[in-house]
């Protein structure tokens, strides 16, 4: 991945106006530096300077270019200058001969390596042949400089400048510029960035980001500890499960566990006595089972305050150390889960999460709420916190008393068998009718002596109530039937010892089932609950001292990136404010001015009248071609050039020189997507020595703060990027492995167009020559003698190959892939005939100011003066 520091950039100079302020290295190196600036790039390693100039500037600008030549810097420093207008001068007669004023005079000290001169003549803007455009017209020299001002353009230029005899040539030019109007660019790049930062849905405001209010978290169902990378899902789930021992054997927590679950098989052991028959006989087995359940009940306190101890005594991550904490449990005969390994790469974890979710598409703030939720999910529980659960599982609130109306329900077959029991046993005729009594008092026996025994279960008898009503109405059917079928002696006595046994197994499951119901109001089944309650919440406090740095140390880092995005989120949510509604910002000393972000409301920074934006001349100094005589420096002149920047996109045709072809895309389908990537892209880069500070354990405010400028930063180069050179054309820190899409789903235009135009055959008459017709004369005759530059932008290489591939026709050798995406076309570089370019050395003249730009052998021949018609008398 390119970073920022390894950008190529030109730096511009225009020596037609104001030169003379470029009198020393601190001025030009304080020029450079601001224009620099302004971009958001650094100082290069190996500057490349674009030098306008005029023929005759040559040597009136001699010193300037004496500070270019010398410009301190790490590398090569390389130089192209663009001449523009044609040397003034007459031709000697038909013989063509070139007077000394038709030479190019050049100084030596341009002569050297890694320096070229291009000399355009007459720009040839004109649309037909009645326009009289002036040969430096402002709106195609803009144009010209805007794509000498590629990196790859310029050192190509300057490559194939070096094979030619002087290193000097005359331009010849065709272009195809694809590109959005400034109001569709503008619109996508806003919803690039709201894209790119989310929706800020979240209660309490920025939740982690300094003011301790905790987000809330998305539903569990929206993600889980499977999407996690490895050292994370670790911290996640591996604490141990339910079945984890936590008791070690023998301990202190396991001897008062197992006291309470012993106290407590005892209860229940006597409540199963309780509700046998004998039971019902005797009050002896109530109080066993009372002496019982009282003694589980204080097993199951102690059990309770030793729960209590390790919850308070075991500490949090925050108030004393892990070593500290399982000492304290070990103390306790507890048990804390090995947390050998884990806790290791948990920076790697975080950085693998943020760039899985940010790869998936997921907006800044949804990111940032998952990290949150990551944070509430791996940090330790504190014992305080489990505390106010404790309450819950005591004796008095899981054993409450048996309710005063409350009675036992006999089942749905208790009343018809007791009828039935009624009526076998009264089959009875005469005197032995008063047998007739015998099963409804087995009934009522066992109400009165189950009212005895369940003292405080309500009213006494209800739980029978229902069976010995029908056991009397059944008694009485009895009577009738047997006074009226008058049944043998036999059946009636058989009948009356089933109805005897099927009444004492009745009152048998009734009593067992009202002893039941008390015994369980009493608690013994609830208690059984609240032990495992405790055990489980003992267990839960365990097993939460596991890992409980490592799992603090990746909460808080969360918490960290969770912040770190959010401010990103809002460095993006400020960046997509429209420039007049952006707050006024005071001088930072070095910031980028709030000016410089009016590009996206102004006209394309690669039309010829769209240079002129702000306060400030380096911003757009490509208007300075407009400056008329007498212009000062910092003051451009007020040109028709200007007065059409608020011209819709779609109605400047006027200034579009005649060797360029416009042509506006309305966006494609995948315009807001991609740009939205590349945003992300930037982020990831602008994080990635955050990370190193989460590994360290630094990622504190400090870092948070140096990753929000640095996001800053990168969202100008993005800005700068987009601006210089389009969409197409990938910026610096894009990932390598991202597939960028075509031209059609980025601008809606055809890259056809671009295949056609750099193919092209030699003959090449679409070619437009930037030189008048008195330079032409001045030209190699030879056409075997020009070079041609083919160039196209990266970004559709795939699709203009595919397109020579599908025509038939051959793909051209040599062609330039550009860093840019607009421009892409034809450069013909056409060397000059001999004896036009002369190089000349300065010397100062002993009786004045003046630096002769001619050597001993030329002096003669201007004694009277200078080749361009400047007196003796002028200085330098």
């Amino acid at each position: 991945m390119i970073t920022q520091e390894e950008i190529a950039t030109v730096v511009h100079l225009d020596l037609r106006a104001g030169a003379a302020e470029l009198d020393s290295p601190p001025v030009l190196r304080a020029k450079v530096a601001r224009q620099l600036g302004l971009a958001g790039l650094p100082e290069p390693d190996h500057p490349l300077f674009l030098v306008v100039d005029t023929p005759a500037g040559l040597t009136d600008h001699q010193r300037q270019y004496e500070l270019i030549t010398a410009y301190r810097a790490v590398g090569e420093v390389r130089i192209l200058v663009l001449l523009v207008g044609s040397a003034p001068g007459s031709y000697a007669g038909e013989n063509e001969a070139f007077q000394p004023d038709r030479r190019l005079l050049r100084p030596a000290l341009l002569r050297g390596s890694g320096i070229g001169l291009l000399w355009a003549g007459d720009l040839r803007s004109a649309r037909t042949a009645l326009e009289q455009p002036a040969p430096d017209d402002p709106d195609a020299l803009a144009v010209l400089v805007d794509l000498l001002s590629v990196p790859d353009v310029f050192l190509r230029v300057l490559d194939d400048l070096g094979s030619l005899p002087d290193a000097v040539a005359a331009p010849g030019v065709r272009l195809l510029e694809q590109d959005l109007p400034p109001e569709v660019r503008d619109r996508a790049w806003r919803d690039a960035l709201t894209r790119f930062a989310g929706e800020d849905g979240l209660a309490g405001g920025e939740g982690f980001t300094g003011g301790g209010g905790r987000v809330p978290d998305l539903p569990v169902t929206a993600w889980s500890a499977v999407d996690l990378p490895e050292p994370l899902r670790g911290l996640v789930t591996g604490r141990g499960g339910p079945d984890q021992r936590h008791r070690v054997a023998g301990g202190v927590a396991d001897d008062a566990y197992r006291a309470c679950a012993d106290a407590l098989a005892d209860a229940e052991d006597a409540q199963a006595g309780l509700r046998s028959l004998p039971g019902l006989l005797s009050g002896a087995r109530r109080e066993a089972f009372e002496a019982d359940l009282d003694q589980a009940r204080r097993a199951l306190d102690g059990y309770q305050d030793l729960v209590g101890t390790a919850l308070r005594g075991g500490g949090s991550g925050a108030t004393s150390s892990a070593a500290e904490a399982a000492a304290r449990l070990a103390a306790l005969g507890l048990r804390v889960p090995s947390a050998e390994g884990v806790g290791e790469r948990i920076g790697e974890g975080l950085r693998e999460f943020a760039g899985k979710l940010l790869g998936q598409g997921l907006a800044l703030r949804a990111v940032a709420q998952r990290f949150t939720g990551l944070a509430g999910r791996v940090e330790p529980v504190p014992g305080s916190a489990l505390l106010p659960r404790l309450a819950g599982h005591s004796a008095d609130a899981v054993a409450p008393r048996m309710p005063t109306g409350g009675v036992a329900v006999p089942g749905p077959v208790v009343v018809p068998v007791a009828a039935a029991a009624g009526l076998l046993g009264a089959l009875w005729q005469g005197p032995l009718a008063a047998l007739a009594v015998v099963v409804p008092l087995v009934f009522i026996a066992v109400a009165v002596l189950g009212a005895a025994r369940l003292r405080g279960a309500g009213r006494p008898g209800h739980w029978t109530v229902g069976p010995r009503v029908a056991a009397v109405v059944g008694a009485v059917a009895g009577v009738v039937v047997a006074y009226v079928a008058e049944p043998p002696l036999w059946l009636s006595t058989a009948g009356l010892l089933v109805g005897l046994g099927a009444a004492v197994e009745t009152t048998r499951r009734l009593w067992g089932e009202a002893a039941d119901f008390w015994a369980a109001g009493h608690g013994t089944a609830v208690l059984r609950r609240a032990l495992d309650g405790l055990d489980g919440l003992l267990a839960e406090a365990v097993r939460e001292h596991w890992a409980a740095e490592e799992r603090l140390y990746c909460a808080d880092a969360a918490r960290s990136v969770a912040g770190m995005l959010r401010a990103t989120a809002a460095a993006a949510d400020a960046e997509a404010v429209p420039e007049p509604d952006r707050p006024a910002v005071a001088d930072t000393g070095g910031a980028e001015p709030a000016a410089e972000d009016d590009w996206l409301t102004s006209a394309s920074g690669l039309e010829t009248d769209a240079f002129g934006t702000a306060d400030d001349e380096d911003t757009d100094w490509a208007s300075a071609y407009a400056w008329e005589d007498g212009s000062s420096w910092d003051e451009p002149a007020k040109t028709e050039s200007a007065a059409r920047s608020a011209t819709p996109w779609g109605d400047r045709t006027a200034g579009v020189p005649r060797w360029l072809d416009r042509e506006s895309g309305e966006g494609g389908p995948e315009l807001v997507a991609t740009l939205a990537g590349d945003l992300t892209d930037a982020a990831l880069v602008a994080m990635a020595p955050y990370w190193g500070a989460v590994e360290r354990g630094q990622a504190g405010t400090l870092a948070v703060g140096r990753t929000e400028a640095r996001v800053r930063e990168l969202l100008s180069t993005a800005r700068h990027h987009l601006q210089r050179n389009g969409v197409l054309a990938p910026p610096p820190f894009a990932a390598a492995h991202r597939t960028r899409t075509t031209s059609a789903n980025l601008l809606g235009t055809d890259p056809h167009r671009v295949a056609e135009l750099v193919g092209a055959e030699a003959d090449r008459r679409i070619v437009v020559q930037l030189s008048s017709p008195e330079q032409g004369a001045l030209l190699s005759r030879d056409p075997a003698a020009a070079v041609w530059i083919r160039f196209a932008p990266e970004a559709v290489r795939g699709e203009v190959e595919n397109a020579w591939h599908t025509s038939g026709s051959g793909q051209p050798e040599e062609a330039l892939w550009t860093s840019s995406g607009r421009y892409a076309g034809l450069i013909r570089l056409t060397p000059l005939r001999m004896g036009v370019v002369d190089t000349v050395r300065s010397r100062q003249s002993p009786e004045s100011d003046r630096v002769d730009a001619y050597g001993s052998d030329r002096v003669d021949a201007y004694e009277r003066g200078d080749a361009y018609g400047r007196e003796d008398g002028e200085r330098w």
